[in-house]
């Protein structure tokens, strides 16, 4: 199973935090390194320094690392026009040799947009919208070179456009994630290499997985071509008395961690992990760590678990 590890930058980081548990992942053999794109602290983190971007602080990371993958859990389809994406996330995957994977979704958090001035349509306007520039997106980059790409939508136009630059990866690998029943799994079908389901019980995650089955069959796609992933908020230690100071760390009791996330020691972690597998068919978990300077934290994982999932 891949484990790579997940951050909540808005919660409180700065540029300097990231490059050091990046750096420190990438030491440890973790698979990749992904950040989440927000622009506002939740809950009642003040979220000191401050938000970074994601593609400012991945360009950053691709030049300042080098096996590691890195990419978005995930973007929000509010926040950028598709063809300025399409051009940041190629050129950062050409920065990092490679390594980049671009996680697209319809964005939900109505507070970060009312704070940064970013208008904030309804559901089905946001559905709509991912659905195009997951269109324009793989359309671009998709082209071949000397071709042109063109695309006529209801609420994105693309004229004549050179299609360039292109990322270094052919296909970039795309990530569609979430629990809407129809709309998701069949985004995920069209255009996914990965599909994940983030911070739910097993029995909820496989539904959804079932539902992106049919939807791959629907369009004659072979499932077993779409990772599977799940996300879970991860406070693990050697013993309970370390597992319950990173869960305090995070503002998490430890018990209801355990049922809603990762939390236990490393031999309980390696038992849930099997049982996650066996329910879902993971091949892949993104380890959410809040608490960024605990370099301690994802190094025991890498010891002690990795080797026995």
């Amino acid at each position: 199973m891949d484990l790579r590890i997940f951050t909540e930058p808005q919660q409180g980081a700065s540029y300097a935090d990231q490059l050091r548990l990046a750096r420190a992942s990438e030491d440890a053999g973790y698979d990749a390194y992904f950040r989440s794109d927000h622009y506002l602290a939740m809950g009642d983190r003040p979220g000191l320094p401050g938000p970074t971007d994601s593609w400012i602080t991945l360009a950053g990371l691709a030049r300042e690392t080098s096996r590691i993958r890195l990419g978005t859990l995930v973007n929000s389809a509010t926040f950028r026009f598709p063809g300025p994406l399409a051009i940041s996330v190629a050129q950062v995957d050409e920065m990092s040799g490679g390594r980049v994977e671009l996680g697209l979704g319809a964005g939900w958090f109505e507070a970060e947009h009312a704070a940064y001035a970013i208008p904030f349509p309804g559901l089905g306007e946001r559905f709509d919208r991912l659905e195009e520039q997951l269109e324009i997106v793989t359309g671009l980059w998709g082209t071949p070179e000397g071709e042109r790409y063109s695309f006529d939508g209801k609420h994105y136009t693309v004229a004549d456009s050179p299609a360039l630059p292109k990322p270094v990866q052919q296909p970039l690998p795309v990530i569609v994630g979430g629990h809407g029943k129809k709309r998701t799994p069949q985004l995920a079908a069209r255009f996914a290499a990965e599909m994940n389901v983030g911070f739910s019980p097993p029995d909820v995650v496989a539904a959804q997985f079932e539902r992106t089955d049919a939807a791959c069959a629907e369009i004659g796609r072979d499932p077993k071509t779409l990772v599977r992933s799940v996300a879970q908020c991860v406070a693990v230690g050697r013993d309970d008395a370390e597992v319950a100071r990173r869960a305090a760390a995070i503002g998490r009791e430890v018990d209801e961690l355990r049922t809603n996330g990762l939390a236990g020691t490393t031999a309980e972690i390696v038992d849930k992990l099997g049982t996650w597998k066996d329910l879902t068919g993971i091949t892949r978990i993104y380890l959410q760590v809040l608490d960024l300077a605990d370099l301690d934290h994802v190094e025991l994982i890498a010891s002690d678990v990795a080797p026995h999932v």
